[in-house]
């Protein structure tokens, strides 16, 4: 288990796993005042919430998925990535993708956040790749059946 610090300048409560084998932790909306998108608007929205993750680690910003299916709430950016080096508050870029207006209250859990280990890259510069069986077999090369 990786060990995160965490700074709450919320009212809410610490983000937590609401079981054994979730992956991810909900991330609530710290707001002043309700917050409604109109439809197709976006807005960022605070949570209140700094981390300090471990070097080779980042956290995931993702949607709800019970917020996406219900009311066309999305993550806009997703997935949002903080690194671990980013020291600023944990914002949540939100859009209503429905018909109708969606009030955001405080507190309420706007999306989730998955904390992952991650590789970093050294590119190497070539002239050309190796062979497969797929080559440049792109988007929706291997059909729909």
């Amino acid at each position: 288990m990786v060990k995160v610090k965490i700074v709450n300048k919320s009212s809410n409560p610490l983000p937590h796993y609401s079981t054994a084998l979730s992956a991810g932790m909900d991330l609530r909306a710290n707001l002043k005042e309700p917050l409604t998108l109109a439809p197709m608007q976006r807005a960022l929205v605070p949570t209140g919430l700094f981390i300090e993750l471990p070097e080779g680690y980042e956290a995931q910003v993702r949607p709800r998925s019970g917020l996406a299916i219900k009311h066309g709430i999305t993550v806009l950016n997703t997935p949002g990535t903080i690194d671990a080096d980013y020291r600023g508050e944990i914002m949540v870029i939100l859009i209503n993708l429905s018909n109708e207006p969606f009030t955001i209250n405080n507190g309420d859990r706007i999306a989730q956040m998955v904390i992952a280990r991650h590789e970093t890259a050294e590119l190497i510069q070539v002239e050309e790749l190796s062979d497969t069986e797929r080559g440049q077999g792109g988007f929706g090369h291997t059909g729909t059946k």
